[in-house]
C-alpha cells in the first residue's frame, strides 16, 4: 500500500522571475527590481515583528534607511502599511494579494472539496499545503467538526522540518536541493525544538526524510505542537510530480498511532489516487 515518492525535479520559478530563458532562469534585466524591494519590505513583517521602525525594515529587507523609508511611504500612500508616527505595520489591504491567489490558483479550488469529503469521513481535521522555503503554506482546510490546532488553516505558515506535510514535501526534493535546503537551515539556525519531541539534528533529520521517501507517507508524533498527531501523504499530478502534501491531524489523547497507520493512512491513499488527475 505505501508507495515511495519520486524525486520532484520540477521546480517551481521564483514569484519574482519573468519568462524563463533557456536555463530555466529570467535574465536580471527582464526583472523589476522596485517590485521585487516592495514585496521584500512587505516580508519583513511577521507574527514575531508585527511592528517595526524604519531601520529594523532596512535591516530585514536588506535595503539602505533611505530606500526602506521610500518603499514604506509608498506602501503606506497605497493603503498596504499604517503608520502611527512611531512604527510601521501592515494594513488588512495586504490580504488583497493572498486572496488574489486563493480566488484564482485552480489547487486550492481543487482540493477543498476533497478536503471536505476526509474530514467528514474521519471525523478529523484534514489540510494541504506547498512547501515555500522553510515553511509549509497551507492552502486549504477542513475540520470535520473537531478543532485540534490553530495551524491547520488556509493561509497559515508552519515549519516544514517537523510537520507530515512538510517532510512528504522535502523528501520529494531532489537529493542536491534538499542538501541545499538543510544547509540554509543550519545557516539560520532554522532546525528550533518546538517541543521536546522535535527533531532537530541534521542527520537524523535526513534519515527520517529517507524512510519517508521509501514509505511514501510521514508521521509526526507531537514534534510542532505536544499533544498534536498528524500523517501526510505527497499529492502528485499527472506526470507523477508531487505538488502539494495532503495531511490528517488529531489530538494524541484520541488518536493513537497504530490508528492513523491502519484506519486513516488507507483513506489518505486513495483520495491520493483520486486526485492525481485532478492535479
Amino acid at each position: 500500500m505505501d508507495r515511495p515518492l519520486p524525486d520532484s525535479s520540477a521546480r517551481s520559478p521564483s514569484p519574482l522571475a519573468g519568462p524563463p530563458n533557456a536555463a530555466g532562469v529570467a535574465p536580471r534585466r527582464d526583472l523589476v527590481g522596485g517590485l521585487e524591494k516592495g514585496l521584500l519590505v512587505i516580508e519583513a513583517f511577521d507574527q514575531d515583528r508585527a511592528r517595526l521602525s524604519i531601520s529594523e525594515v532596512a535591516q530585514r529587507a536588506g535595503l539602505s534607511r533611505a530606500a526602506a523609508r521610500r518603499y514604506l511611504l509608498t506602501l503606506a500612500h497605497l493603503g498596504y502599511v499604517d503608520h502611527d508616527g512611531k512604527g510601521f505595520a501592515l494594513s488588512p489591504r495586504v490580504l488583497r494579494l493572498g486572496q488574489s491567489y486563493m480566488h484564482s490558483a485552480r489547487l486550492p479550488r481543487v482540493l477543498q472539496p476533497e478536503l471536505q469529503r476526509l474530514a467528514a469521513t474521519m471525523q478529523e481535521a484534514t489540510s494541504a499545503g506547498v512547501l515555500d522555503d522553510a515553511d509549509v503554506v497551507g492552502l486549504a482546510a477542513a475540520t470535520g467538526g473537531r478543532v485540534v490546532s490553530t495551524t491547520l488553516q488556509a493561509g497559515t505558515r508552519v515549519p516544514a522540518y517537523c510537520t507530515a506535510n512538510g517532510r512528504v514535501l522535502l523528501a520529494a526534493l531532489p537529493p542536491a536541493a534538499l542538501e541545499a535546503w538543510l544547509a540554509a537551515q543550519a545557516t539560520r539556525q532554522g532546525l528550533r525544538p518546538l517541543t521536546p519531541r522535535t527533531l532537530t539534528q541534521p542527520e537524523a533529520l535526513r534519515q527520517e526524510l529517507q524512510r519517508v521517501r521509501s514509505q511514501g507517507h510521514a508521521l509526526v508524533d507531537q514534534e510542532l505542537e505536544l499533544g498534536l498527531r498528524t500523517l501526510a501523504v505527497p499529492l502528485r499530478n499527472h506526470r507523477g510530480d508531487v505538488v502539494a502534501a495532503l495531511n490528517v491531524s488529531a489530538l494524541a489523547a484520541r488518536v493513537s498511532l497504530e490508528t492513523l497507520r491502519e484506519r486513516f493512512l488507507p483513506i489518505l491513499l486513495e483520495a491520493q489516487q483520486r486526485l492525481r488527475p485532478l492535479l
